[in-house]
Protein backbone atom coordinates (compact mmCIF):
# COMPACT_ATOMS: atom_id res chain seq x y z
CA UNK A 1 0.00 0.00 0.00
CA UNK A 2 1.33 3.44 -0.96
CA UNK A 3 2.23 6.00 1.67
CA UNK A 4 -0.30 8.51 0.29
CA UNK A 5 -3.16 6.01 0.42
CA UNK A 6 -2.16 4.98 3.95
CA UNK A 7 -2.15 8.62 5.04
CA UNK A 8 -5.61 9.20 3.56
CA UNK A 9 -7.08 6.11 5.22
CA UNK A 10 -5.48 7.00 8.57
CA UNK A 11 -7.09 10.44 8.21
CA UNK A 12 -10.45 8.78 7.56
CA UNK A 13 -10.05 6.65 10.68
CA UNK A 14 -9.13 9.79 12.65
CA UNK A 15 -12.33 11.50 11.48
CA UNK A 16 -14.33 8.43 12.52
CA UNK A 17 -12.70 8.54 15.96
CA UNK A 18 -13.76 12.18 16.32
CA UNK A 19 -17.31 11.26 15.31
CA UNK A 20 -17.19 8.39 17.83
CA UNK A 21 -16.20 10.77 20.59
CA UNK A 22 -19.00 13.11 19.57
CA UNK A 23 -21.50 10.25 19.61
CA UNK A 24 -20.43 9.05 23.04
CA UNK A 25 -21.24 12.47 24.50
CA UNK A 26 -24.92 11.51 24.70
CA UNK A 27 -26.69 8.25 25.64
CA UNK A 28 -29.00 8.70 22.65
CA UNK A 29 -26.13 8.62 20.16
CA UNK A 30 -23.71 6.38 22.07
CA UNK A 31 -24.44 3.26 19.97
CA UNK A 32 -23.74 5.17 16.77
CA UNK A 33 -20.59 6.61 18.35
CA UNK A 34 -19.39 3.12 19.24
CA UNK A 35 -20.03 1.97 15.69
CA UNK A 36 -17.96 4.85 14.27
CA UNK A 37 -15.14 3.96 16.65
CA UNK A 38 -15.22 0.28 15.67
CA UNK A 39 -15.14 1.08 11.95
CA UNK A 40 -12.34 3.60 12.46
CA UNK A 41 -10.23 1.10 14.38
CA UNK A 42 -10.83 -1.64 11.79
CA UNK A 43 -9.61 0.70 9.06
CA UNK A 44 -6.55 1.73 11.10
CA UNK A 45 -5.57 -1.86 11.94
CA UNK A 46 -6.10 -3.05 8.35
CA UNK A 47 -4.01 -0.21 6.90
CA UNK A 48 -1.24 -0.86 9.41
CA UNK A 49 -1.03 -4.51 8.41
CA UNK A 50 -1.18 -3.82 4.68
CA UNK A 51 1.51 -1.17 5.01
CA UNK A 52 3.97 -3.75 6.28
CA UNK A 53 4.18 -5.36 2.88
CA UNK A 54 6.31 -8.27 4.05
CA UNK A 55 4.06 -11.10 5.25
CA UNK A 56 6.65 -13.18 7.10
CA UNK A 57 6.06 -15.94 9.64
CA UNK A 58 6.38 -13.32 12.39
CA UNK A 59 3.51 -11.47 10.81
CA UNK A 60 1.37 -14.60 11.03
CA UNK A 61 2.15 -14.88 14.74
CA UNK A 62 0.98 -11.28 15.20
CA UNK A 63 -2.34 -12.11 13.54
CA UNK A 64 -2.75 -15.21 15.71
CA UNK A 65 -2.12 -13.31 18.93
CA UNK A 66 -4.38 -10.49 17.71
CA UNK A 67 -7.18 -13.01 17.23
CA UNK A 68 -6.54 -14.57 20.65
CA UNK A 69 -6.43 -11.22 22.43
CA UNK A 70 -9.49 -9.92 20.59
CA UNK A 71 -11.45 -13.07 21.45
CA UNK A 72 -10.53 -12.83 25.13
CA UNK A 73 -11.47 -9.14 25.21
CA UNK A 74 -14.79 -9.77 23.48
CA UNK A 75 -15.59 -12.65 25.83
CA UNK A 76 -14.80 -10.59 28.94
CA UNK A 77 -16.79 -7.60 27.71
CA UNK A 78 -19.76 -9.82 26.85
CA UNK A 79 -19.81 -11.65 30.18
CA UNK A 80 -18.98 -8.78 32.50
CA UNK A 81 -21.96 -7.46 34.52
CA UNK A 82 -22.74 -3.74 34.28
CA UNK A 83 -21.89 -3.36 37.97
CA UNK A 84 -18.30 -4.38 37.26
CA UNK A 85 -17.84 -1.93 34.38
CA UNK A 86 -15.56 0.42 36.40
CA UNK A 87 -13.23 -2.49 37.22
CA UNK A 88 -13.27 -3.54 33.57
CA UNK A 89 -12.36 -0.03 32.41
CA UNK A 90 -9.53 0.21 34.94
CA UNK A 91 -8.24 -3.21 33.87
CA UNK A 92 -8.31 -2.32 30.17
CA UNK A 93 -6.55 1.00 30.87
CA UNK A 94 -3.72 -0.98 32.44
CA UNK A 95 -3.36 -3.04 29.27
CA UNK A 96 -3.16 0.10 27.11
CA UNK A 97 -0.35 1.40 29.31
CA UNK A 98 1.47 -1.93 29.21
CA UNK A 99 1.15 -2.06 25.42
CA UNK A 100 2.80 1.37 25.19
CA UNK A 101 5.66 0.14 27.38
CA UNK A 102 6.17 -2.99 25.26
CA UNK A 103 6.21 -0.98 22.02
CA UNK A 104 8.75 1.43 23.52
CA UNK A 105 10.93 -1.49 24.62
CA UNK A 106 10.74 -3.04 21.14
CA UNK A 107 11.66 0.26 19.50
CA UNK A 108 14.60 0.78 21.88
CA UNK A 109 16.00 -2.74 21.46
CA UNK A 110 15.50 -2.91 17.69
CA UNK A 111 15.31 0.67 16.34
CA UNK A 112 16.17 -0.46 12.79
CA UNK A 113 12.81 -2.18 12.49
CA UNK A 114 11.10 1.14 13.13
CA UNK A 115 13.48 3.26 11.03
CA UNK A 116 14.68 5.08 14.15
CA UNK A 117 18.40 4.48 13.70
CA UNK A 118 20.64 1.88 15.30
CA UNK A 119 21.17 0.75 18.92
CA UNK A 120 23.11 3.48 20.67
CA UNK A 121 22.40 5.90 17.83
CA UNK A 122 18.65 6.42 17.94
CA UNK A 123 17.19 9.69 16.64
CA UNK A 124 16.98 12.21 19.50
CA UNK A 125 13.34 13.15 18.85
CA UNK A 126 12.34 9.49 18.68
CA UNK A 127 14.20 8.71 21.88
CA UNK A 128 12.42 11.53 23.74
CA UNK A 129 9.03 10.38 22.43
CA UNK A 130 9.89 6.78 23.31
CA UNK A 131 10.94 7.68 26.85
CA UNK A 132 7.80 9.76 27.47
CA UNK A 133 5.53 7.08 26.03
CA UNK A 134 7.18 4.37 28.12
CA UNK A 135 7.05 6.44 31.32
CA UNK A 136 3.41 7.46 30.92
CA UNK A 137 2.48 3.93 29.88
CA UNK A 138 4.16 2.44 32.96
CA UNK A 139 2.40 4.96 35.23
CA UNK A 140 -0.91 4.12 33.56
CA UNK A 141 -0.37 0.38 34.02
CA UNK A 142 0.58 0.37 37.69
CA UNK A 143 -1.92 3.10 38.59
CA UNK A 144 -4.73 1.22 36.84
CA UNK A 145 -3.82 -1.97 38.70
CA UNK A 146 -4.24 -0.17 42.04
CA UNK A 147 -7.53 1.36 40.86
CA UNK A 148 -8.75 -2.08 39.82
CA UNK A 149 -7.81 -3.61 43.19
CA UNK A 150 -9.63 -0.82 45.07
CA UNK A 151 -12.72 -1.04 42.89
CA UNK A 152 -12.77 -4.83 43.16
CA UNK A 153 -12.53 -4.64 46.94
CA UNK A 154 -9.25 -6.58 47.02
CA UNK A 155 -7.55 -3.46 48.39
CA UNK A 156 -9.19 -1.08 50.85
CA UNK A 157 -10.86 1.93 49.27
CA UNK A 158 -9.55 4.13 52.06
CA UNK A 159 -6.56 6.38 51.25
CA UNK A 160 -3.21 4.79 52.09
CA UNK A 161 -0.85 7.49 53.27
CA UNK A 162 2.50 7.70 55.02
CA UNK A 163 4.80 10.47 56.24
CA UNK A 164 6.77 12.15 53.50
CA UNK A 165 4.60 10.68 50.75
CA UNK A 166 4.31 13.85 48.68
CA UNK A 167 8.01 14.58 48.99
CA UNK A 168 8.81 11.06 47.79
CA UNK A 169 6.45 11.39 44.82
CA UNK A 170 8.00 14.73 43.88
CA UNK A 171 11.50 13.24 44.12
CA UNK A 172 10.55 10.31 41.87
CA UNK A 173 8.94 12.60 39.28
CA UNK A 174 12.10 14.74 39.21
CA UNK A 175 14.19 11.58 38.86
CA UNK A 176 12.10 10.57 35.80
CA UNK A 177 12.92 13.89 34.15
CA UNK A 178 16.62 13.54 35.01
CA UNK A 179 16.71 9.94 33.77
CA UNK A 180 15.08 10.98 30.50
CA UNK A 181 17.71 13.71 30.04
CA UNK A 182 20.65 11.38 30.63
CA UNK A 183 19.02 8.63 28.55
CA UNK A 184 18.89 10.99 25.60
CA UNK A 185 22.53 11.93 26.19
CA UNK A 186 23.98 8.44 26.68
CA UNK A 187 21.34 6.10 25.18
CA UNK A 188 22.22 3.71 27.97
CA UNK A 189 20.05 0.57 28.14
CA UNK A 190 20.44 0.49 31.93
CA UNK A 191 18.99 3.99 32.24
CA UNK A 192 16.09 2.99 30.00
CA UNK A 193 15.20 0.04 32.23
CA UNK A 194 15.58 2.16 35.38
CA UNK A 195 13.27 4.78 33.86
CA UNK A 196 10.58 2.17 33.25
CA UNK A 197 10.96 0.68 36.76
CA UNK A 198 10.75 4.08 38.43
CA UNK A 199 7.67 4.95 36.34
CA UNK A 200 5.95 1.75 37.46
CA UNK A 201 6.71 2.72 41.06
CA UNK A 202 5.30 6.24 40.84
CA UNK A 203 2.12 4.82 39.28
CA UNK A 204 1.50 2.81 42.44
CA UNK A 205 2.41 5.69 44.75
CA UNK A 206 0.16 8.34 43.20
CA UNK A 207 -2.96 6.14 43.26
CA UNK A 208 -2.78 4.46 46.70
CA UNK A 209 -3.42 7.74 48.61
CA UNK A 210 -6.54 8.46 46.58
CA UNK A 211 -9.71 7.47 48.41
CA UNK A 212 -12.62 5.60 46.94
CA UNK A 213 -14.74 8.74 46.78
CA UNK A 214 -12.41 10.05 44.11
CA UNK A 215 -12.50 6.92 41.97
CA UNK A 216 -14.53 8.53 39.16
CA UNK A 217 -11.75 11.12 38.77
CA UNK A 218 -9.10 8.41 38.90
CA UNK A 219 -10.85 6.45 36.14
CA UNK A 220 -11.04 9.47 33.84
CA UNK A 221 -7.47 10.50 34.72
CA UNK A 222 -6.07 7.08 33.87
CA UNK A 223 -8.07 7.17 30.66
CA UNK A 224 -6.26 10.41 29.82
CA UNK A 225 -2.87 8.89 30.69
CA UNK A 226 -3.48 5.90 28.44
CA UNK A 227 -4.26 8.28 25.57
CA UNK A 228 -1.11 10.33 26.03
CA UNK A 229 0.96 7.14 26.25
CA UNK A 230 -0.51 5.98 22.94
CA UNK A 231 0.11 9.40 21.36
CA UNK A 232 3.74 9.37 22.51
CA UNK A 233 4.31 5.97 20.96
CA UNK A 234 2.46 7.15 17.86
CA UNK A 235 5.05 9.88 17.35
CA UNK A 236 7.81 7.30 17.80
CA UNK A 237 6.28 5.03 15.19
CA UNK A 238 5.25 7.96 12.99
CA UNK A 239 1.74 6.51 12.93
CA UNK A 240 -0.89 9.17 12.24
CA UNK A 241 -3.86 7.12 13.42
CA UNK A 242 -2.18 6.33 16.74
CA UNK A 243 -1.28 9.99 17.28
CA UNK A 244 -4.83 11.14 16.53
CA UNK A 245 -6.43 8.43 18.66
CA UNK A 246 -4.08 8.99 21.58
CA UNK A 247 -4.54 12.76 21.46
CA UNK A 248 -8.33 12.41 21.38
CA UNK A 249 -8.38 9.99 24.31
CA UNK A 250 -5.83 12.00 26.25
CA UNK A 251 -7.50 15.38 25.80
CA UNK A 252 -11.06 14.11 26.34
CA UNK A 253 -9.95 12.23 29.47
CA UNK A 254 -8.25 15.36 30.81
CA UNK A 255 -11.36 17.46 30.14
CA UNK A 256 -13.57 14.86 31.81
CA UNK A 257 -11.25 14.77 34.83
CA UNK A 258 -11.54 18.54 35.11
CA UNK A 259 -15.35 18.32 34.92
CA UNK A 260 -15.43 15.61 37.60
CA UNK A 261 -13.17 17.63 39.91
CA UNK A 262 -15.37 20.66 39.40
CA UNK A 263 -18.38 18.54 40.32
CA UNK A 264 -16.65 17.64 43.60
CA UNK A 265 -15.31 21.15 44.21
CA UNK A 266 -11.79 19.79 44.17
CA UNK A 267 -8.73 20.89 42.29
CA UNK A 268 -7.33 18.24 40.01
CA UNK A 269 -3.88 18.57 41.59
CA UNK A 270 -5.21 18.04 45.13
CA UNK A 271 -6.98 14.85 44.12
CA UNK A 272 -3.92 13.46 42.40
CA UNK A 273 -1.69 14.31 45.34
CA UNK A 274 -3.69 12.59 47.99
CA UNK A 275 -7.45 12.44 47.65
CA UNK A 276 -9.71 12.82 50.61
CA UNK A 277 -11.86 10.76 52.92
CA UNK A 278 -9.45 9.54 55.58
CA UNK A 279 -10.30 11.91 58.39
CA UNK A 280 -13.12 9.98 59.98
CA UNK A 281 -12.43 6.89 62.00
CA UNK A 282 -14.86 4.02 62.18
CA UNK A 283 -15.17 4.47 65.92
CA UNK A 284 -16.34 8.06 65.47
CA UNK A 285 -18.93 6.88 63.00
CA UNK A 286 -20.09 4.16 65.37
CA UNK A 287 -20.44 6.69 68.19
CA UNK A 288 -22.64 8.87 66.00
CA UNK A 289 -24.77 5.91 65.03
CA UNK A 290 -25.20 4.90 68.66
CA UNK A 291 -26.21 8.38 69.77
CA UNK A 292 -28.54 9.35 66.96
CA UNK A 293 -31.93 7.71 66.46
CA UNK A 294 -33.16 6.81 63.01
CA UNK A 295 -36.62 6.08 61.71
CA UNK A 296 -36.86 2.80 59.84
CA UNK A 297 -39.69 1.44 57.76
CA UNK A 298 -40.63 -1.29 55.34
CA UNK A 299 -41.83 -1.69 51.78
CA UNK A 300 -45.45 -1.13 52.78
CA UNK A 301 -44.59 2.24 54.35
CA UNK A 302 -42.61 3.30 51.29
CA UNK A 303 -45.37 2.27 48.90
CA UNK A 304 -47.95 4.21 50.92
CA UNK A 305 -45.87 7.42 50.84
CA UNK A 306 -45.23 7.17 47.11
CA UNK A 307 -48.85 6.29 46.21
CA UNK A 308 -49.98 9.46 47.97
CA UNK A 309 -47.32 11.67 46.38
CA UNK A 310 -47.74 13.88 43.34
CA UNK A 311 -44.03 13.86 42.44
CA UNK A 312 -41.16 11.46 43.18
CA UNK A 313 -37.45 11.94 42.47
CA UNK A 314 -35.31 8.82 42.17
CA UNK A 315 -31.66 9.18 43.29
CA UNK A 316 -29.65 6.11 42.20
CA UNK A 317 -26.17 5.25 43.49
CA UNK A 318 -23.63 2.47 43.58
CA UNK A 319 -25.85 0.39 45.90
CA UNK A 320 -28.36 0.12 43.07
CA UNK A 321 -25.59 -1.09 40.78
CA UNK A 322 -24.37 -3.72 43.24
CA UNK A 323 -27.88 -5.08 43.76
CA UNK A 324 -28.72 -4.95 40.02
CA UNK A 325 -31.91 -3.14 41.00
CA UNK A 326 -32.33 -0.95 37.90
CA UNK A 327 -34.91 -3.21 36.25
CA UNK A 328 -37.00 -3.51 39.43
CA UNK A 329 -36.71 0.26 39.78
CA UNK A 330 -38.02 0.77 36.26
CA UNK A 331 -40.99 -1.51 37.08
CA UNK A 332 -41.71 0.53 40.22
CA UNK A 333 -41.59 3.79 38.28
CA UNK A 334 -43.95 2.44 35.61
CA UNK A 335 -46.53 1.63 38.29
CA UNK A 336 -46.18 5.10 39.81
CA UNK A 337 -46.72 6.68 36.39
CA UNK A 338 -49.94 4.68 35.94
CA UNK A 339 -51.19 6.47 39.06
CA UNK A 340 -50.38 9.84 37.42
CA UNK A 341 -47.38 10.45 39.68
CA UNK A 342 -44.58 12.49 38.16
CA UNK A 343 -41.28 10.62 38.39
CA UNK A 344 -37.81 11.90 37.49
CA UNK A 345 -34.25 10.70 38.09
CA UNK A 346 -31.50 12.80 39.66
CA UNK A 347 -27.94 11.85 38.73
CA UNK A 348 -24.88 13.19 40.52
CA UNK A 349 -21.80 13.51 38.26
CA UNK A 350 -19.72 11.23 40.50
CA UNK A 351 -22.43 8.74 41.50
CA UNK A 352 -21.09 5.21 41.21
CA UNK A 353 -17.50 4.30 40.46
CA UNK A 354 -16.96 5.92 37.07
CA UNK A 355 -18.32 8.82 35.00
CA UNK A 356 -21.76 8.04 33.59
CA UNK A 357 -22.09 4.82 35.62
CA UNK A 358 -25.70 5.47 36.66
CA UNK A 359 -26.71 6.69 33.20
CA UNK A 360 -25.49 3.43 31.67
CA UNK A 361 -27.41 1.30 34.18
CA UNK A 362 -30.62 3.27 33.69
CA UNK A 363 -30.23 3.04 29.92
CA UNK A 364 -29.87 -0.73 30.31
CA UNK A 365 -33.29 -0.73 32.00
CA UNK A 366 -34.71 1.36 29.11
CA UNK A 367 -35.34 4.43 31.24
CA UNK A 368 -36.28 7.32 28.90
CA UNK A 369 -33.45 9.83 28.53
CA UNK A 370 -35.77 12.80 29.06
CA UNK A 371 -36.55 11.61 32.60
CA UNK A 372 -32.90 11.63 33.69
CA UNK A 373 -31.47 14.93 34.93
CA UNK A 374 -28.03 16.00 36.09
CA UNK A 375 -27.46 17.72 39.44
CA UNK A 376 -27.50 21.32 38.19
CA UNK A 377 -30.77 20.73 36.28
CA UNK A 378 -32.81 19.10 39.05
CA UNK A 379 -31.41 20.29 42.37
CA UNK A 380 -34.00 23.08 42.68
CA UNK A 381 -36.84 20.56 42.23
CA UNK A 382 -36.25 18.71 45.49
CA UNK A 383 -37.87 21.46 47.56
CA UNK A 384 -41.09 21.09 45.55
CA UNK A 385 -41.14 17.29 45.46
CA UNK A 386 -43.11 15.05 47.81
CA UNK A 387 -40.77 12.05 47.96
CA UNK A 388 -37.11 11.40 47.23
CA UNK A 389 -36.31 7.73 46.75
CA UNK A 390 -32.58 7.29 47.38
CA UNK A 391 -31.47 3.85 46.26
CA UNK A 392 -27.88 3.09 47.14
CA UNK A 393 -26.50 6.65 46.94
CA UNK A 394 -24.63 8.00 49.96
CA UNK A 395 -21.85 10.59 49.76
CA UNK A 396 -23.55 12.49 46.94
CA UNK A 397 -26.57 13.18 49.19
CA UNK A 398 -24.71 14.05 52.40
CA UNK A 399 -25.74 17.50 53.74
CA UNK A 400 -22.46 17.93 55.67
CA UNK A 401 -20.87 18.88 52.35
CA UNK A 402 -22.76 22.17 52.77
CA UNK A 403 -22.68 22.61 56.54
CA UNK A 404 -19.47 21.23 58.05
CA UNK A 405 -16.23 22.99 57.04
CA UNK A 406 -14.23 20.24 58.77
CA UNK A 407 -15.77 17.50 56.64
CA UNK A 408 -13.52 15.96 53.97
CA UNK A 409 -16.27 16.52 51.39
CA UNK A 410 -17.07 20.11 52.38
CA UNK A 411 -17.72 22.21 49.30
CA UNK A 412 -18.59 19.23 47.13
CA UNK A 413 -21.88 19.92 45.30
CA UNK A 414 -24.46 17.38 46.50
CA UNK A 415 -28.07 16.62 45.67
CA UNK A 416 -30.44 18.61 47.94
CA UNK A 417 -32.37 15.49 48.90
CA UNK A 418 -33.05 16.68 52.45
CA UNK A 419 -35.33 19.44 51.09
CA UNK A 420 -37.96 16.91 50.01
CA UNK A 421 -41.04 16.48 52.17
CA UNK A 422 -40.16 12.80 52.66
CA UNK A 423 -36.94 10.91 51.99
CA UNK A 424 -36.92 7.13 51.51
CA UNK A 425 -33.36 5.88 51.88
CA UNK A 426 -32.65 2.30 50.76
CA UNK A 427 -29.47 0.98 52.35
CA UNK A 428 -28.25 -2.23 53.94
CA UNK A 429 -26.99 -0.49 57.08
CA UNK A 430 -25.83 2.82 58.52
CA UNK A 431 -22.31 2.23 57.29
CA UNK A 432 -20.53 5.23 55.74
CA UNK A 433 -20.15 5.75 52.02
CA UNK A 434 -16.97 5.40 50.02
CA UNK A 435 -15.63 8.68 51.40
CA UNK A 436 -15.64 7.11 54.86
CA UNK A 437 -17.89 9.67 56.58
CA UNK A 438 -21.26 9.47 58.29
CA UNK A 439 -24.30 10.71 56.35
CA UNK A 440 -26.35 13.20 58.35
CA UNK A 441 -29.32 12.57 56.07
CA UNK A 442 -29.91 9.23 57.86
CA UNK A 443 -30.96 11.04 61.03
CA UNK A 444 -33.20 13.76 59.61
CA UNK A 445 -36.85 13.86 60.76
CA UNK A 446 -38.11 13.54 57.19
CA UNK A 447 -35.96 10.49 56.40
CA UNK A 448 -37.28 6.93 56.55
CA UNK A 449 -34.54 4.31 56.36
CA UNK A 450 -35.34 1.14 54.42
CA UNK A 451 -32.73 -1.39 55.56
CA UNK A 452 -32.55 -4.09 52.91
CA UNK A 453 -30.99 -5.17 49.66
CA UNK A 454 -31.88 -2.53 47.09
CA UNK A 455 -33.37 -4.98 44.58
CA UNK A 456 -35.35 -6.92 47.20
CA UNK A 457 -36.75 -3.74 48.75
CA UNK A 458 -37.73 -2.30 45.38
CA UNK A 459 -39.45 -5.55 44.36
CA UNK A 460 -41.37 -5.56 47.66
CA UNK A 461 -42.44 -1.96 47.07
CA UNK A 462 -43.69 -2.92 43.61
CA UNK A 463 -45.87 -5.64 45.17
CA UNK A 464 -47.36 -3.14 47.64
CA UNK A 465 -48.14 -0.65 44.88
CA UNK A 466 -50.80 -2.99 43.45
Amino acid sequence: MSANLSAILYLVSGVLFILALRGLSSPETSRQGNLFGIIGMLIAVTVTFLSVGNFSSGFIYVLIFLAIGGSIGAFIAYRIPMTAMPELVAGFHSLVGLAAVFVAISAFINPEAFNLGTPGNIKLASLIEMAIGAAVGAITFSGSIIAFLKLQGIMSGAPITFKGQHALNALILVSIIVLTFYLCSTQSANLFWILIAVSFLIGFLIIIPIGGADMPVVISMLNSYSGWAAAGIGFTLENTALIITGALVGSSGAILSYIMCKAMNRSFISVILGGFGADNSSSDIKDKQDKKPVKSGNAEDAAFLMKNASSVIIVPGYGMAVAQAQHALREMVDKLKKNDIKVTYAIHPVAGRMPGHMNVLLAEANVPYDEVFELEDINNDFANSDVAFVIGANDVTNPVAKTDPKSPIFGMPVLDVEKCKSVLFVKRSLSPGYAGIDNELFYRDNTLMLFADAKKMTEDIVKNLD
